[in-house]
């Protein structure tokens, strides 16, 4: 998704020939690949108490320490050869997004249920990756107004995820937004879900999606978002947020 989201936003920008995707797609792949096996290593403590990511090879014993070290290793140093191709600009981005990701947000979720507002910014730059490597300007309104819908849509993504799993959490010690007696929305979340639903309103005001269908494309968008508050909905309102970067990347290129 990263990739993809970084793909975006180089498309969006560039209009000559795109000599540059190939290396940019490959480049964000691995570099989030590297950023999951660090990951992976970081927490393996975690992971080897939460039954969703019990199976996953250090906690299960397939696969030792330093082989993972190597694998992260190895996936970052592919990476930086192939963002190193597309600019100085996009490599030191997506550098600076696995250096918050692994050194600010990991060790800070352990901490405080308010480290998801701080780690959202790492899903948020892809686009922005993308749009410098094409030669856009980091401060123009358009990708500054897609990065920051997909800040906003991280958090009732792993809201959602939170309640469903939120036994697996509390009993690796991970602090929830969702407090345990929880049950129907909380305030906060609905007013999260309606800025979000602003914020997908202006894309066609400032062009972003254009045509005749961009009305259904906003609308595709906001009905998983408004069913949430309905406890029957919620399942229907999961599945429409998870797939609302698919919906955002298919309507970007006007399909």
């Amino acid at each position: 998704m990263n990739a993809t989201a970084a793909l975006g936003g180089y498309l969006l920008c560039r209009t000559g020939p795109q000599v540059g995707a190939l290396p940019l797609f490959g480049g964000v792949l691995l570099m989030a690949c590297a950023a999951s096996a660090f990951n992976q290593v970081l927490e393996r403590d975690l992971d080897n108490v939460m039954d969703r990511t019990r199976l996953r090879p250090l906690p299960a014993g397939e696969l030792a320490l330093s082989g993972a070290l190597t694998i992260a290793l190895a996936t970052l140093a592919a990476a930086v050869l192939l963002l190193n191709a597309t600019g100085l600009l996009p490599l030191c981005l997506a550098l600076c997004t696995l250096s918050w990701y692994l050194v600010v947000y990991t060790p800070l979720k352990r901490r405080t249920p308010f480290a998801l507002l701080i780690g959202a910014i790492c899903g948020a730059l892809p686009p922005l990756i993308g749009w410098s490597a094409a030669g856009g300007a980091v401060t123009d309104f358009r990708i500054v107004l897609l990065c920051g819908i997909l800040y906003l849509w991280q958090v009732p993504h792993f809201w959602m995820l939170q309640k469903r799993h939120g036994e697996d959490y509390r009993r690796a010690g991970v602090p929830l937004f969702v407090p345990r007696t929880f049950r129907g929305p909380a305030p906060f979340l609905v007013l999260w879900l309606l800025a979000m639903i602003a914020a997908t309103l202006m894309l066609p005001v400032f062009g972003l999606i254009a045509g005749q269908h961009a009305p259904l494309w906003c609308i595709a968008f906001c009905v998983p978002l408004l069913l949430y508050p309905f406890e029957r909905w919620q399942g229907a309102a999961f599945a429409g947020v998870n797939i609302f970067p698919a919906l955002l990347t298919l309507a970007l290129y006007g399909l």
